[in-house]
């Protein structure tokens, strides 16, 4: 780690700028309470200034004029009191919170068993040479499930697999890295990024629109869209530009020589599954099973719980969805709890518990966060400024008249350029969605669509910017195999990635917009103009 900083220090050009730039950023959390001092100032400087805004909808029910929303200073006398009274309710009322802690306690125990790493493994060790690169795509991207454990345990193993196949490790790694983090939404499941990123946007939606439930599967089709979408991209880029690029993988050639250590890891990453293993997989596959027929009982079985035959059509599949995070938790619980105990990973209930206890531990640094970022929405809320720049940043979308994907479009722009300064998907999520969600929603885009628009651009340059927590650790990879491969070579090998993959998100939510498609189940593109806007904000209202 020490040689890739060392390293990063001497670059120049764009990539020197960028890291330079970024590297005088605070920490995400310090990074918020910044925001939280420019925000009381400018609430300040609007409420004497009289900024206000008149919601195109709303009208006063004594004089039927539009209804006037006002700027709010964050240091009067209620605001004030709200932030100390109210400090504990707004941490733990901060939607992400609940949901990441709720499906984390399951997740924790797959990968601590075991499962994540096995089933990845198992996934690459025998595929075909000539498919060995979409299959690693493919897992990359599939092991985004397992959050952090897909960077230390299939990057690294792809550029053993590729070594094992004679083929160059680094192509491997690159490939790797490629699915894992440029293609870090596309998944064939909603996971843990869909708890958390639509946790903010519910929370969004709630300081300017009041209650409103967010749907976990609400990207679903999406993303599944953009596996395969992202797919071909990586497979053409890796065979056809990187891998030609890197030349003949020759492991005599002077510095390149394999250690003893790493001749270990080709053999243990081609070795085949043990037993023991094989059968924690079976049994992780008949936990699946058990949990998907569990839901489905609950969904279609007598009583329907968790389908409310009193609402309406549209809402009828309410309590399905508010389900889906218990649902994801039940499921890594059981899969990794079935795995432990075939493979003899966890040998009693102590073990079981203790691994979701390190779960927990985990997500230390996420709860700052998430305290610092909670307060942050929620006085973005108090002082109004989000709901007037939404309703004003509509009226000046709304009369250029751009369409609804040229507005997407931008929103992945600067999605991905953020992206490259400001590292966690969840941090500029939180940043952004209090103005951008509302503001669409004015415009008649869905919450979930502007979710979706996101997505897209927060994964495309997640590998070639060096404020990407990982990206120390994937060059480290990379030296093992080629002493003398820098960080300007990681930025130059994955920016064709990061280019391929932005341009075809491009290209994809374009044609989900013209088409109209349903992004999730009970999830459109499009949506009824809000007619009522809370604003108290939710905090207030209860």
């Amino acid at each position: 780690m020490a040689e890739a900083q060392a390293g990063s220090g001497t670059q120049s050009g764009i990539l020197g700028w960028i890291e330079r730039s970024g590297n005088k950023l605070p920490d995400p959390v310090f990074l918020f309470f910044w925001l939280i001092a420019i925000l009381v100032v400018v609430s300040i400087a609007a409420s004497l200034a009289g900024l206000s805004a008149a919601h195109p909808t709303e009208v006063d029910a004594d004089t039927g004029a539009a209804t006037v929303i006002t700027a709010q200073s964050l240091l009067s006398a209620e605001n004030i009191a709200r932030l100390w009274v109210e400090m504990p309710q707004t941490f733990t009322h901060f939607h992400p919170l609940g949901y990441v802690l709720v499906v984390m306690l399951g997740a924790g125990v797959a990968e601590r068993a075991g499962l994540f790493g096995t089933a990845m493994r198992a996934g690459v060790r025998n595929a075909p040479i000539y498919l060995l690169t979409p299959i690693v795509a493919f897992v990359g991207m599939m092991g985004n499930l397992a959050a952090d454990a897909a960077y230390v345990v299939l990057i690294p193993l792809a550029g053993i697999i590729f070594h094992a196949a004679g083929r160059h490790p680094v192509a491997g790694i690159a490939a790797a890295f490629a699915g894992v983090s440029g293609g870090f939404s596309a998944n064939l499941l909603p996971g843990q990024l869909d708890a958390l990123l639509f946790g903010i946007t519910e929370a969004s939606v709630e300081t300017v629109f009041g209650d409103f439930t967010a749907n976990i599967a609400g990207n679903w089709y999406f993303i599944a869209a953009m596996t395969f979408v992202f797919l071909p991209v990586i497979w053409f880029v890796t065979d056809k530009m990187i891998e030609p690029r890197l030349g003949p993988w020759n492991p005599s050639m002077a510095g390149k020589a394999v250690s003893p250590e790493q001749q270990g890891e080709v053999a243990d990453g081609d070795r085949a599954l043990s037993s023991a293993e094989s059968k924690g997989l079976r049994w992780a596959g008949l936990a699946v099973l058990f949990v998907v027929g569990l839901w489905l009982f609950f969904t279609l079985g007598p009583g329907t719980p968790l389908i409310d035959e009193t609402a309406s059509a549209e809402a009828r599949l309410t309590p399905f969805y508010q389900s889906l995070v218990a649902g994801f938790f039940l499921l890594f619980l059981l899969a990794g709890w079935a795995y432990g105990k075939a493979a003899g990973t966890i040998e009693d209930h102590r073990g079981l518990v203790k691994m979701m206890a390190g779960a927990m531990e985990d997500l230390a640094y996420y709860l700052v966060l998430a305290f610092a970022a909670a307060h942050f929405v929620a006085m973005f809320a108090w002082s109004n400024l989000g709901l007037i720049l939404a309703v004003n940043g509509a009226d000046f979308l709304g009369n250029s008249g751009l369409p609804a994907w040229a507005l997407l479009t931008a929103i992945i722009l600067v999605s991905a350029l953020l992206n490259i300064f400001v590292g966690s998907a969840s941090a500029k999520w939180a940043l952004l969605a209090p103005v951008l969600v509302p503001m669409l929603m004015l415009l008649g885009i869905s919450p979930e669509m502007a979710t979706a628009a996101y997505r897209v651009g927060d994964g495309a340059t997640n590998i070639i910017t060096p404020l990407m927590v990982y990206f120390p650790l994937i060059l480290i990879f990379c030296q093992r195999w080629q002493k003398d491969f820098g960080l300007g070579s990681l930025a130059a090998t994955m920016l064709p990635y990061s280019v391929g993959l932005l341009l075809a998100g491009l290209a994809m939510t374009i044609g989900w917009v013209v088409l109209d498609l349903p992004l999730g189940p009970g999830a459109e593109v499009f949506m009824e103009v809000p007619t009522t806007v809370d604003p108290t904000g939710p905090a207030s209202a209860e």
